[in-house]
């Protein structure tokens, strides 16, 4: 079987729904999960389920061609500036950057409905 190695960034209200179905997949295997606060639901959840949690989501896109897919559910366009700019950088053309619009597509598709990106006043900068 196929094992899908996802990172993903985000822990809030849209990326906890999503990290619930990546857990429960057995062909996925969930590499960490960044957020900056590490209170939230979907961080206690990955901690719960032994996945590495960090509020630096740098550490993830460092973990290089060992991660197939990170999952951006912050909305940040800092975030995913700076996740651009690293895989150009570090040469790294394996690992894809899975923007927070398709997570809400495949999520909705799942779902049967379509459901809206929900962020917080705290963002990354």
């Amino acid at each position: 079987m196929t094992i899908f190695r996802i990172a993903m960034i985000g822990a809030g209200e849209t990326g906890t729904p999503l990290l619930k179905q990546l857990i429960a997949a057995p062909f996925v295997e969930v590499a960490g999960v960044a957020d900056l606060n590490l209170d939230l639901p979907g961080m206690r959840l990955a901690r719960e389920n032994g996945i590495r949690v960090t509020s630096d989501f740098m550490e993830l896109a460092r973990e290089g061609e060992r991660v197939d897919i990170i999952i951006d559910v912050t909305g940040s366009k800092d975030v995913r500036e700076a996740l651009r700019q690293h895989m150009v950088k570090s040469g790294n053309q394996h690992t894809l950057i899975m923007h927070e619009r398709i997570a809400l597509l495949m999520m909705s598709l799942s779902l049967g409905k379509a459901i809206d990106p929900k962020h917080g006043g705290q963002g990354y900068r």
